[in-house]
């Protein structure tokens, strides 16, 4: 006689951790991408925009050039 988890059983509970395993590193790594999306930007002309709103306020550039390089920037 044969108790739980011998035979048949042992097959199946193995391949149950198994899928567990799977199952958690799938929704962690799904985790970690959304976490890692929604830190980036979505425009990565903004970084650039708040680049060039910083350099005029520290008065690395004049309010023309500060407007020459914006409309470069938006076209």
């Amino acid at each position: 006689m044969m108790g739980p988890g011998f035979g048949y059983m042992s097959d199946y509970m193995g391949w149950m951790m198994v899928g567990g395993y799977v199952f958690w590193g799938v929704l962690a790594a799904l985790a970690i991408i959304v976490v890692v999306r929604l830190g980036r930007s979505a425009d990565p002309r903004s970084n650039v925009k708040t680049i060039l709103d910083e350099r005029l306020a520290r008065g690395e550039i004049d309010a023309e050039e500060y407007r020459s390089r914006l409309a470069v920037l938006r076209s």
